[in-house]
């Protein structure tokens, strides 16, 4: 089992309890079954966000003003959640474990985590993929991710990246 080392509880307590609405969000348009986005909050950092039936959201994207990645997952299976509190996690891909400390977003209904990460294997790790289940602080199961198309939109988050800095 690996452990993922987290970064920053400020960092995701000065955004205004860690969430982006959906109008402050940038659409960049659908590739590969995830929404490509802009986040202003994050010094327009690109993003991946797909949303699923249970109206679940999943967003991985990067962290220009602190210089990392994110992974943000807004689902109710969080339970009994509080803002800016530390909570350990587990996420299986496909039979490899990663442990991390994830810090809890609550805002009215929504409850979800968010994980700062400066390890690239974590992102090489959830591009091969196919399953990412996410176990919460209580060892719940909070969902299973299919990354499908996930590498694929990885790499337009990069190019977008790329873009958004002047590399290219």
């Amino acid at each position: 089992m690996r452990t993922l080392t987290a970064l920053g509880l400020a960092a995701a307590l000065t955004f205004g309890g860690g969430l982006a609405s959906a109008q402050d969000l940038i659409d960049k348009g659908m590739v590969h079954g995830w929404n490509l986005m802009v986040d202003p909050q994050f010094g327009d950092g690109c993003l991946i966000q797909t949303v699923y039936q249970d109206l679940s959201v999943v967003r991985l994207g990067y962290d220009m003003i602190g210089g990392r990645g994110y992974l943000t997952i807004f689902n109710q299976a969080w339970g009994d959640i509080e803002n800016g509190k530390e909570y350990p996690v587990t996420f299986d891909m496909d039979g490899e474990k990663f442990n991390a400390i994830a810090t809890g977003i609550k805002d009215g209904k929504i409850s979800a985590a968010i994980l700062f990460f400066d390890d690239r294997n974590f992102v090489n790790a959830i591009a091969k993929r196919k399953v990412m289940t996410v176990y919460g602080q209580t060892g719940q199961e909070v969902m299973a991710i299919d990354l499908k198309g996930t590498s694929r939109a990885l790499e337009y988050a990069r190019q977008c990246q790329n873009e958004m800095t002047g590399g290219g």
